[in-house]
């Protein structure tokens, strides 16, 4: 017979405010740091540790002795995997996410100045595209539909989810009926991904172990009045009615009869913004430029290559448009945009701390004319922030 697995201490901690992570900080007796999910700033809590590290620990919140005003109940049992933020109230989530952009461009000791987030209002229902794992139930002998319990490597079974747009939670259920009309095993499968579109026409997948990603059915969507055909599994973006807000204020910016947008993914940026301009589009990722090279229109150009490799389209009589990865701009395109200072630099970012990162250097020759986040990622810590550089 084997040992039972000893049960998580539990330790106590007063949180003191939000990272970028997403998780609440606070200081043990010990001095030691503590990252926790679950946790609001303010609150005593209760809580088991996930990772112990020298200087710091992560773990998860367990029991909330002395709750914030701002907490609420949240709507799904499993929202620590999906959406730690549901138990924020609304406009809380909106103050808060605002304070880490501030704090991201404070790190680097820029004094700029955030906008109020623009947002839609809809907390729940927004994400077009959800990745599920599959839970097998040896009892029943059944698959459930899953999500990976934060801070574990264990499944947590659901039958419901509050994030996604009905159409995809309802055929992620239709594919685990079929699967169990076979009775096939979970073990065999990877995830299931399933995306919609804004007219509620739906593609799915199951990803299976060991074997090549299936290709998926291409959806179309309009951005704008633009329509876009996309790859369900590749990159797009999941919130539509915020992203286009973001599209609205861009199209502003637009300063010159050349445009050149440097990560164009399938070009959902640089076509819709750039009207009747001169417009080039960069992609290094093959699977998007072949989508790309399906949504230009006549006259734009459509360039595969890696940013860093294509430097020469960065010029001095060009609006420039960059929405990098989370990683940021790469060294060579920050110098390449001091070296031609092109007059209007448009950055949109997932994440502000790399953002902040790049537009340091481009202070030198440049000031902010806007600088916006987006909450494309309701009930997350996720931020889209936008900055306007306008050549000095």
């Amino acid at each position: 017979m084997g040992l039972r697995a000893k049960p998580p201490i539990a330790e106590h901690i007063k949180l003191d405010r939000f990272v970028s992570g997403g998780q609440a900080i606070g200081t043990l007796e010990s001095g030691q740091k503590a990252f926790i999910w679950g946790g609001l700033p303010g609150e005593l809590i209760e809580f088991h540790a996930t990772k112990k590290k020298r200087n710091y620990l992560e773990g998860v919140a367990t029991n909330i002795i002395e709750p914030s005003s701002e907490r609420i109940q949240p709507h799904d049992s499993c929202y620590l995997s999906t959406s730690p933020w549901q138990v924020l109230n609304y406009d809380y989530e909106l103050e808060q996410k605002t304070e880490l952009v501030r704090e991201a461009f404070r790190q680097e000791k820029i004094d700029i100045t955030i906008a109020t987030i623009a947002t839609d209002d809809v907390k729940y229902l927004y994400r077009n595209k959800m990745e599920y794992s599959l839970w097998w139930d040896s009892k029943t002998e059944q698959i459930s539909l899953a999500f990976h319990e934060r801070g574990s490597h264990r499944k947590i079974p659901i039958s419901s989810s509050s994030i996604e747009h009905p159409e995809v939670l309802a055929e992620a259920k239709k594919v685990i009926g079929q699967l169990n009309n076979r009775h096939e095993q979970a073990r065999k499968y990877q995830s299931l991904v399933v995306r919609c579109n804004q007219a509620g026409q739906v593609s799915s997948a199951l990803f299976e172990n060991g074997r090549p990603h299936p290709k998926m059915t291409a959806l179309t969507d309009e951005l704008l009045g633009r329509r876009f055909t996309y790859s369900p599994n590749g990159f797009f973006q999941i919130n539509l009615p915020v992203y286009e807000l973001a599209l609205r204020e861009i199209a502003k910016h637009i300063t010159t009869n050349k445009v050149v947008d440097m990560y164009a993914g399938v070009g959902t940026i640089g076509l819709t913004v750039a009207g009747d301009k001169q417009l080039t589009l960069v992609e290094t990722n093959k699977d998007a430029f072949a989508e790309l090279a399906k949504n230009c229109h006549l006259g734009a150009e459509a360039v595969l290559s890696a940013s860093e490799d294509a430097l020469e389209y960065i010029t001095a009589d060009a609006t420039i448009i960059v929405d990098p990865p989370r990683a940021g701009l790469d060294k060579r395109v920050v110098e390449r945009l001091l070296k031609t200072t092109p007059p209007t630099i448009i950055y949109l970012s997932c994440n502000p701390t790399t953002q902040a990162r790049d537009i340091k250097p481009l202070l030198e020759k440049y000031q902010a004319a806007l600088a916006k986040p987006y909450n494309f990622f309701p009930c997350t810590p996720h931020i889209e922030n936008l900055v306007v550089l306008k050549r000095k």
